[in-house]
């Protein structure tokens, strides 16, 4: 008839904050099962004349299970249904006065609607429309078999277990409601503090572009002019300042695509090639101009392009870091892809090692890092499955020696 294994809703008490609330519906059942326990066994026993055994029986049956009806309202409505029907057919068997009520005595009545409550605070509507059906029917049926005659008092059981029934569904639809509310209201709040956010990556995104944009395009412009403005400019001055040119420009190209990001988490930047093992020649080169002699053995193997991409960038990051903290030292640049061995994959070798400078700077080029540099380098090669090995040598320079795996699932 009612499928106990459905799914229930909240109790309107069950999410209270503060711990007194949620013990109250035990402390109320607590109280229902204590008090009509022994009323029932004396008003059947003294008023109804029923035998002190039975009395007790079905007290305990139609009592105790109100302890459960907290957790579970459904079985303990079982329990307490088929009592009180038994009860009221056990009476049948003595002799007890008209004015006495039947089928179901003041008590039973009690402790039933105290259970319905608890029902429509817990279950669904389909659930509490059984349960009034199944009390309606059991109510009208034994009212053919009334020792007395049927009156409307009978219809007790009934009505206030509907009552009892609507009140506590009303209660927790209510509550429900609430719920669902105070849920949507935390959804908009974080819809908000999304949205904020997006406005305040727009703000720093276009205070980037005005400040930053605005130097590079001074750098660009100023190297680009320098050979007309400057009198009588060595050879290897003018390719130095057209190296800057060219850096800057392509620095401040990179840089817009950034920011285009930044200004909007959707987009996905412009749809440009990403830089792999071509171009870090360019690189190479771009760190000879700057004063540092470097060595560089290149590698034309296929690689995956986010292999050559994570090559690109940890050449790029360990040739500045020598710019920045070694400069002038001499720097070897080395790709390979050795051969592998009986149980191992194919692997691009990425290796840079700079010696010492050769004179000690007298300030860094920058005050203080941020450490990121070599975090970058570790969390690339960690996606695509890679080792990565770095440290300083034994004569003062560094190392960065990084394996990068050449398989196709990357």
């Amino acid at each position: 008839m009612i499928s106990a294994e459905e799914e229930r809703p909240r109790a309107p008490l069950a999410g209270a904050s503060r711990r007194w609330v949620r013990l109250v519906p035990w402390a109320v059942a607590f109280v229902l099962c204590v008090a009509l326990m022994p009323t029932t066994i004396v008003v059947l026993t003294a008023d109804y004349g029923l035998n002190g055994g039975v009395a007790a029986g079905l007290a305990v049956a139609q009592a105790a299970p109100l302890l459960f009806a907290v957790v579970r309202p459904l079985h303990a409505w079982y329990v307490v249904f088929v009592a009180d029907v038994a009860g009221a057919l056990v009476l049948l068997t003595v002799d007890f006065p008209e004015r006495l009520l039947w089928p179901f005595p003041p008590m039973e009545l009690v402790g039933y609607v105290g259970l319905c409550l608890a029902l429509g605070l817990r279950e669904r509507r389909r659930t509490l429309l059984l349960v009034w059906l199944a009390t309606a029917g059991a109510n009208v049926a034994l009212g053919f078999f009334a020792p007395h005659g049927s009156g409307a008092m009978e219809l007790l059981f009934t009505i206030l277990g509907g009552v009892a029934l609507l009140l506590g569904g009303v209660l927790r639809e209510r509550s429900e409601v609430q719920r669902r509310l105070a849920e949507q209201e935390t959804i908009s709040e974080a819809e908000r503090g999304r949205r904020t956010l997006l406005e305040e990556r727009a703000r720093i995104a276009r205070e980037l572009h005005d400040v930053v944009a605005h130097h590079m395009s001074v750098i660009t412009v100023q190297a680009d002019t320098a050979e007309y403005r400057l009198d009588r400019v060595p050879p290897d001055v003018r390719e130095e300042f057209t190296s800057i040119a060219a850096t800057a420009r392509e620095s401040l190209g990179e840089m817009r695509r950034l920011l285009g990001v930044l200004r909007n988490e959707e987009a996905r930047g412009e749809l440009v090639p990403q830089p792999g093992l071509a171009q870090i020649g360019q690189l190479v080169e771009a760190t000879a101009r700057a004063g540092g002699p470097v060595e560089f053995t290149p590698c034309d193997a296929d690689v995956p392009e986010a292999v050559g991409l994570s090559a690109y960038r940890i050449v790029q990051e360990a040739l500045a870091n020598v710019v920045r903290h070694a400069p002038g030292a001499r720097t070897q640049v080395s790709l390979s892809v050795p051969e592998p061995g009986p149980q191992e994959d194919a692997r691009l070798t990425v290796l840079i090692v700079n010696g010492p400078p050769p004179e000690p700077p007298a300030a860094p080029l920058e005050a203080s890092g941020t450490g990121h540099g070599l975090v970058g380098m570790r969390e690339r090669v960690r996606i695509i499955g890679g080792t990565l090995d770095t440290g300083p040598l034994p004569d003062g320079g560094f190392r960065v020696a990084a394996r990068l795996p050449l398989t196709k699932e990357i």
